[in-house]
C-alpha cells in the first residue's frame, strides 16, 4: 500500500518502528486555541524536518484544553503550512457526522494536498452525552451502526458515474482509511476490512495485547492493505534528566485527573511532586492510564521505546507529548527522534 510503504524520510530509521506525532492542540492556562494552533504549526514543521511520518489531530468536542474540534479545518491549516509530512485525523469521530460530510471535507483535503492525507475513524462520540446531543447525530445505541457508516463513507469515495449521490470532491481519491479503538470491537472490524488499526494505547491501554492479537489473527487482505498494520498510541516526555521530564509530565497527569473527575480542563503548568498529593487510588489510575509512556532522559527514553515495541511488535508509534511550554513539547520531540535512531 503507497501510504504505508513510503520510504521513511529520516536516514537513520531503517528497519526500525516509525514514529508519527498525534496533537490534540492543547490550550494551556493562560492561552487560547489560536496560539495552540500556531503551536501545533510548529510541531508539525519540526516533525516533518526530523522525519516524523505523520502528523494527526483528533476531534475532541466542548473540551477546555483541546482546540482541534473542527478537526478538517486544522488539517487544512497544518497542510498549508508543510510541504511532505502526511497529515490526517487520528481522529474523526464518525458517529458524530454523516459519512458523506467526511467524504467531502477529507476529499477537498486530499485535493489541496495530495498523497498526503489519512482518516482514522472512530466510533466513540469524543465527548460526552450532552455534547454529543448538541451536534444533532442519532444517538441510538447501535453496534453495527459505525461498521454501516465506514463501508457507506469507503463507498462515497470509492465513487462511480451512475451513482446518485457522489462525494465531490472525494471520490476516486486514494484517502487511506483507518479504524481507531480501544477494544476489540475496532479490532475485529479493521481485520475484516483489511485496514490498518491504530490502538489508543496511550490513555486507554488494557485491551492492547488483545487487540493487536484478535487484528493480527483475523486480518484480511484488502485493495487497501496486504497485511496487518498496527499504530499504537505512546506518551512521551523527555528532557534532559530524569527529573525535568518527570516534571513536565505532572501537566498531563493534571489534565487526566481532572477529566476523570468530569471537570475537565486547560493544561495547567508542571506542578512538583503532583502525584505525591494524589490519593493512592488516583496514583493508581494515573499509572494504568499512563503506562504506555516514556518519561525521562534520552536514554531513559529510548529504553523504554524499545521494551514497548519489543512487546507489541508495533509497526508504528503514534508519539504524544501534552506538556505546557511549546519550546519543551518541540524539545521532547526532539530529543525522542534522536534517541531511537541513535
Amino acid at each position: 500500500m503507497r501510504s504505508l510503504d513510503v520510504p521513511c524520510p529520516h536516514p537513520h530509521l531503517a528497519g526500525m518502528t516509525n514514529l508519527s506525532i498525534l496533537d490534540l492542540a492543547p490550550i494551556v492556562e493562560g492561552g487560547d486555541a489560536g496560539t495552540a494552533f500556531r503551536h501545533a504549526l510548529d510541531l508539525a514543521r519540526l516533525g516533518e524536518r526530523l522525519g516524523y511520518k505523520r502528523f494527526w489531530m483528533a476531534e475532541h468536542h466542548s473540551m477546555p484544553g483541546i482546540a482541534s474540534a473542527a478537526t478538517a479545518v486544522a488539517l487544512a491549516y497544518v497542510g498549508a503550512g508543510t510541504e511532505r509530512i502526511r497529515i490526517g485525523a487520528g481522529g474523526i469521530m464518525l458517529p458524530n457526522h454523516a459519512p458523506l460530510v467526511i467524504a467531502e471535507q477529507f476529499g477537498t483535503l486530499e485535493s489541496l494536498f495530495p498523497g498526503r492525507i489519512d482518516l482514522g475513524l472512530g466510533r466513540a462520540p469524543g465527548t460526552d452525552q450532552a455534547a454529543a446531543h448538541a451536534l444533532r447525530r442519532n444517538l441510538a445505541s447501535d453496534e453495527n451502526q459505525f461498521p454501516r457508516d465506514v463501508v457507506e463513507l469507503m463507498d462515497y469515495l470509492k465513487g462511480g458515474e451512475g451513482k446518485r449521490v457522489r462525494a465531490i470532491p472525494g471520490e476516486g481519491l486514494s484517502i487511506p482509511i483507518w479504524i481507531l479503538g480501544s477494544s476489540l470491537f475496532g479490532a475485529q472490524l479493521a481485520a475484516m476490512l483489511g485496514l490498518p488499526y491504530a490502538f489508543a494505547s496511550h490513555f486507554a491501554p488494557a485491551a492492547m495485547m488483545d487487540a493487536i492479537r484478535v487484528y493480527r489473527e483475523r486480518f484480511q487482505p484488502s485493495a487497501q492493505l496486504d497485511r496487518p498494520h498496527v499504530m499504537l498510541g505512546f506518551n512521551a516526555f523527555v528532557a534532559d534528566t530524569d527529573e525535568e521530564a518527570q516534571l513536565l509530565a505532572t501537566s498531563v497527569q493534571q489534565a487526566f485527573v481532572a477529566l476523570r473527575t468530569g471537570q475537565p480542563i486547560r493544561l495547567p503548568p508542571p506542578s512538583p511532586g503532583y502525584a505525591d498529593t494524589l490519593a493512592p487510588s488516583a496514583r493508581a489510575i494515573l499509572d494504568q492510564v499512563l503506562s504506555c509512556s516514556a518519561i525521562g532522559s534520552p536514554a531513559t527514553a529510548r529504553a523504554a521505546v524499545r521494551d514497548f515495541v519489543g512487546r507489541t511488535g508495533a509497526d508504528e508509534l503514534m508519539i504524544t507529548s501534552q506538556i505546557y511550554d511549546p519550546e519543551a513539547r518541540l524539545r521532547s520531540y526532539e530529543l525522542l527522534m534522536a534517541a531511537v535512531a541513535d
